[in-house]
């Protein structure tokens, strides 16, 4: 095989795996939105640290790597020092959206844990129907992003 050939396959290689890798998607305007919103109300979740993410992007893969996007980071890794030049933005999005669906997922479970709360007092004649839709409203305002 000769290097002309080699270095192709190489590069195909390299293309291929960038290709199949992945890298973190970024959230939607409205998923930024939505975790603003949570931050605000103090109910968002901070599983990955999205300034880490980004400083660690300078090293080779370690923010693909640092959220969990491993196929990138090995790429990332391959293609450094050229991979500065996104890695720390990748790393950044990655952590948002580590944090934004670990987010959803406590509120889900907190906003469930008290609608059960708040039912089993309606089903116990505890509170009427009229206090029953008053306290519903307020736990869908607490949970609410906006």
């Amino acid at each position: 095989m000769s290097f002309k050939s080699s270095k192709t396959l190489a590069l195909g290689l390299l293309l291929s795996i960038t290709l199949i890798s992945g890298c973190a998607t970024p959230l939607n305007s409205n998923q930024k939105q939505e975790l603003r919103g949570y931050q605000a109300k103090g109910l968002a979740v901070e599983e990955k640290n999205p300034g880490a993410a980004a400083a660690l992007g300078i090293l080779p893969g370690f923010g693909s790597f640092y959220v969990r996007e491993y196929g990138a980071g090995v790429v990332n890794l391959l293609l450094w020092p050229a991979s500065v030049l996104w890695d720390p933005v990748s790393g950044y999005e990655g952590a948002q959206s580590i944090n934004y669906y670990a987010t959803k997922h406590k509120v889900e479970k907190l906003e469930d844990k008290e609608m059960a709360r708040l039912e089993d007092k309606l089903m116990l004649d505890s509170i009427d129907n009229r206090k029953f839709i008053a306290e519903k409203r307020e736990i869908e305002e607490k949970y609410s992003a906006y």
